[in-house]
């Protein structure tokens, strides 16, 4: 302080001096002001359909995160279709997370759909593999028809709204949004990348890069608190589902369900064509209901179900009262159109049953069939195989003279026998040619065809 100062400057620039120092505490640079949790970093994968359970597995995880005051949750997405309500819902979420949340589209290839567009606006971080993208070329979000023009308006305009203060919140380009929420927009990783400024933070080929180019990165949360991540070097914990989620998850698959529905209702018919213990009936139960559960979840269009079912209906009446494969056609045809037509993809895009599953549910269905119908015809020319009927042209010993009744021994017992011509006498074979009224008729064999080595009856042999 120079010498010259009068008391009063110096207590002035004393007073300065000090105030300044007091705001430098105050308002701190915000490299070094950023809060570095140090807690753990955790991942969860995300395959499949994303539906209500896979929203709740999601759910749990940022919960877990949120308690353990994680460093970062990064959500590994690679699923290709989602129902929008619950997607929309778990979006706000993400937003709204008390830690900060990476969403990674991986691996190559993965088209992540609407529901990918979601998830990539409304995390903190959003990032990219190489060779994937996110949007669809229709409006990603679909409102009642019903509706006034200006409602319908209105409705579009709060979801773009919502997507557009995400991004700009992130400092991510969205002069896209609008477009994908009214007529649908597809980005690919590079031409998200080379917008100004882009439309996502990072592209990363793997999760290791993805660690390395996250290491030292600031997040600003929604409640204002802003957060540096520490990756580099670093293995995140895999927040698995339990086995409850993971039963839920597979039973929320449309092809799954619809697989379950078939099979519960061919393990049915099988129970109403062989009545017993109820074996069959306590599968198809528990198929049906594991299908039920699925459907539960799925934006279903009822008139593909109401196929569905009316063509296992025909299906099942051809076992009943066989039509030469009229109704089989019929119901096979039936159950491929609702099939394919059964899940709504204006409400779930990119779900939907699998046509390979179609293809080996109709298929199998029609061998078997045609295996059943073969083997019923190859019966019919077939002589009966039981009951009195399989007895005739067998040869036969006579016990008691025939004259022209006596007694025969067949095929482990004796038998009544009337000889349709001349007597025959004890030890000597003959030839059921009839039966009537549980009486064989039976015909002397010729003297020079050779008689078989005599057979001895069992003991307790029965005299019907």
């Amino acid at each position: 302080m120079p010498a010259h100062c009068s008391p009063y400057q110096r207590s002035s620039m004393l007073v300065v001096a000090l105030a300044t120092a007091l705001l430098l505490l105050i308002l701190p640079d915000e490299n070094v002001t950023a809060q570095q949790s140090g807690g753990p970093l955790y991942a969860v994968e995300v395959n499949g359909i994303v539906t209500a359970p896979t929203i709740d597995y999601l759910r749990r995880a940022v919960q877990i995160a949120e308690a353990s005051s994680a460093d970062a949750l990064i959500i590994s997405y690679s699923s290709t279709g989602g129902v929008l309500r619950e997607v929309r819902i778990f979006a706000a979420e993400i937003a709204q997370a008390r830690v900060p949340i990476v969403v990674f589209i991986t691996p190559r290839g993965t088209q992540a759909g609407p529901a990918g567009a979601l998830f990539v606006t409304a995390a903190h971080v959003s990032a990219l593999a190489p060779d994937t993208s996110f949007g669809s070329p229709f409006p990603l979000a679909q409102v009642d028809e019903t509706l006034s023009q200006q409602t319908r308006d209105l409705l579009l305009d709060n979801v773009s709204a919502q997507m557009r203060k995400w991004n700009e919140t992130r400092g991510r380009n969205a002069d896209w949004i609008d477009r994908a929420v009214r007529e649908g927009v597809i980005l690919n990783n590079q031409q998200a990348i080379s917008l100004d400024p882009p439309a996502v933070d990072l592209v990363a080929a793997d999760q290791r890069e993805l660690l390395t180019l996250l290491e030292g990165r600031t997040v600003t949360l929604d409640d204002g608190r802003t957060v540096r991540i520490s990756a580099l070097g670093r293995t995140p914990t895999l927040i698995e589902p339990t086995l409850f989620e993971s039963l839920r998850l597979a039973l929320a698959d449309p092809t799954v369900a619809f697989a379950l529905l078939v099979l519960g209702s061919m393990a049915i018919y099988l129970e109403l064509n062989t009545p017993g213990v109820g074996l069959f009936a306590g599968a198809g139960l528990l198929l049906l209901l594991g299908a039920a559960a699925g459907f539960l979840v799925l934006p279903i269009v009822w008139w593909g179900m109401t196929l569905v079912i009316l063509g296992l209906v025909l299906i099942g009446a051809e076992f009943v009262a066989p039509t030469h494969g009229g109704l089989m056609i019929t119901g096979l045809a039936m159950l491929g159109v609702g099939g394919g037509n059964l899940i709504d993809a204006t409400q779930a895009p990119g779900a939907g049953v699998a046509w390979w599953a179609l293809l080996i549910v109709i298929g199998g269905i029609a061998a078997t069939a045609a295996a059943g119908l073969a083997l019923a015809l190859r019966s019919r020319k077939r002589p009966a195989a039981i009951g009195t009927e399989a007895l005739i042209g067998r040869l036969a010993q006579v016990r008691r003279r025939l004259d022209p009744r006596g007694m025969v021994f067949v095929e482990g017992a004796l038998w009544q026998a009337i000889s349709e011509s001349e007597p025959v006498e004890v030890g000597d074979w003959v030839r059921v040619v009839a039966v009537h009224n549980l009486q064989l008729i039976v015909r002397p064999l010729e003297s020079e065809e050779p008689a078989p080595q005599e057979a001895q009856p069992p003991s307790g042999g029965r005299v019907v």
